[in-house]
Protein backbone atom coordinates (compact mmCIF):
# COMPACT_ATOMS: atom_id res chain seq x y z
CA UNK A 1 0.00 0.00 0.00
CA UNK A 2 1.44 3.41 -0.95
CA UNK A 3 1.67 6.19 1.61
CA UNK A 4 -0.23 8.59 -0.64
CA UNK A 5 -3.33 6.38 -0.47
CA UNK A 6 -3.35 5.78 3.29
CA UNK A 7 -5.90 7.55 5.51
CA UNK A 8 -6.48 7.76 9.23
CA UNK A 9 -9.13 5.03 8.81
CA UNK A 10 -6.39 2.61 7.67
CA UNK A 11 -4.55 3.09 10.98
CA UNK A 12 -7.45 3.29 13.44
CA UNK A 13 -7.81 -0.52 13.71
CA UNK A 14 -4.07 -0.70 14.55
CA UNK A 15 -4.27 1.46 17.71
CA UNK A 16 -2.78 -0.63 20.52
CA UNK A 17 -0.81 -2.83 18.12
CA UNK A 18 2.95 -3.14 17.72
CA UNK A 19 4.97 -1.84 14.78
CA UNK A 20 8.57 -3.05 14.38
CA UNK A 21 11.16 -0.43 13.42
CA UNK A 22 13.74 -2.28 11.34
CA UNK A 23 17.40 -1.47 11.99
CA UNK A 24 20.36 -2.53 9.88
CA UNK A 25 22.52 -4.89 11.88
CA UNK A 26 20.63 -4.31 15.12
CA UNK A 27 17.65 -5.70 16.96
CA UNK A 28 14.26 -4.41 15.82
CA UNK A 29 12.71 -1.75 18.02
CA UNK A 30 9.05 -2.14 18.91
CA UNK A 31 6.66 0.84 18.86
CA UNK A 32 2.99 0.74 19.86
CA UNK A 33 0.53 2.93 17.98
CA UNK A 34 -1.30 4.82 20.72
CA UNK A 35 -3.27 7.31 18.64
CA UNK A 36 -4.43 7.85 15.05
CA UNK A 37 -6.20 11.17 14.63
CA UNK A 38 -7.37 13.48 11.87
CA UNK A 39 -5.85 16.93 12.08
CA UNK A 40 -7.58 20.17 11.18
CA UNK A 41 -4.65 21.84 9.45
CA UNK A 42 -1.66 20.83 7.38
CA UNK A 43 1.32 23.17 7.10
CA UNK A 44 -0.76 26.22 8.06
CA UNK A 45 -3.56 25.73 5.56
CA UNK A 46 -7.12 24.66 6.15
CA UNK A 47 -7.61 20.92 5.56
CA UNK A 48 -10.84 21.71 3.69
CA UNK A 49 -8.88 23.78 1.15
CA UNK A 50 -6.62 20.91 0.11
CA UNK A 51 -7.83 18.28 -2.34
CA UNK A 52 -7.36 14.62 -1.45
CA UNK A 53 -7.24 13.01 1.96
CA UNK A 54 -7.80 14.65 5.31
CA UNK A 55 -4.47 15.29 7.05
CA UNK A 56 -3.78 13.00 10.00
CA UNK A 57 -1.17 12.15 12.60
CA UNK A 58 -0.01 8.96 14.29
CA UNK A 59 1.42 8.85 17.80
CA UNK A 60 3.65 5.94 18.80
CA UNK A 61 5.09 4.91 22.17
CA UNK A 62 8.44 3.16 22.39
CA UNK A 63 11.19 2.34 24.87
CA UNK A 64 12.96 5.22 26.59
CA UNK A 65 16.27 3.98 25.14
CA UNK A 66 17.56 4.03 22.50
CA UNK A 67 15.94 7.23 21.27
CA UNK A 68 15.58 7.28 17.50
CA UNK A 69 16.70 10.43 15.74
CA UNK A 70 14.20 12.19 13.51
CA UNK A 71 14.10 10.58 10.09
CA UNK A 72 12.57 8.08 7.72
CA UNK A 73 12.24 4.64 9.32
CA UNK A 74 11.14 1.34 7.81
CA UNK A 75 8.35 -0.19 9.88
CA UNK A 76 6.78 -3.61 9.73
CA UNK A 77 3.14 -2.77 10.39
CA UNK A 78 0.30 -5.13 11.25
CA UNK A 79 -1.61 -6.57 8.26
CA UNK A 80 -2.90 -5.37 5.91
CA UNK A 81 -0.51 -2.39 6.04
CA UNK A 82 2.74 -4.36 5.68
CA UNK A 83 6.03 -2.49 5.26
CA UNK A 84 5.93 1.30 5.54
CA UNK A 85 8.59 3.99 5.35
CA UNK A 86 7.47 6.71 7.79
CA UNK A 87 9.10 9.97 8.79
CA UNK A 88 9.16 9.69 12.60
CA UNK A 89 9.83 12.62 14.91
CA UNK A 90 10.63 12.09 18.59
CA UNK A 91 8.19 14.31 20.49
CA UNK A 92 9.50 13.64 23.98
CA UNK A 93 9.33 11.29 26.91
CA UNK A 94 6.16 10.39 28.78
CA UNK A 95 5.70 7.94 31.66
CA UNK A 96 9.07 6.24 31.15
CA UNK A 97 8.69 5.88 27.37
CA UNK A 98 9.60 7.92 24.28
CA UNK A 99 6.83 9.18 22.01
CA UNK A 100 7.16 9.51 18.22
CA UNK A 101 4.86 11.19 15.72
CA UNK A 102 4.28 10.70 12.01
CA UNK A 103 2.23 13.35 10.17
CA UNK A 104 0.43 12.85 6.86
CA UNK A 105 -0.55 16.04 5.03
Amino acid sequence: MTLERLTVADFEPCVGLRFAVLHEGARDLSLVLVEARATSTAHGRDAGDAPGRTPFALLFRGPSSPVLAQGIRRLRAPPPLGMLDLFLVPVGPSDGAMRYEAVFA
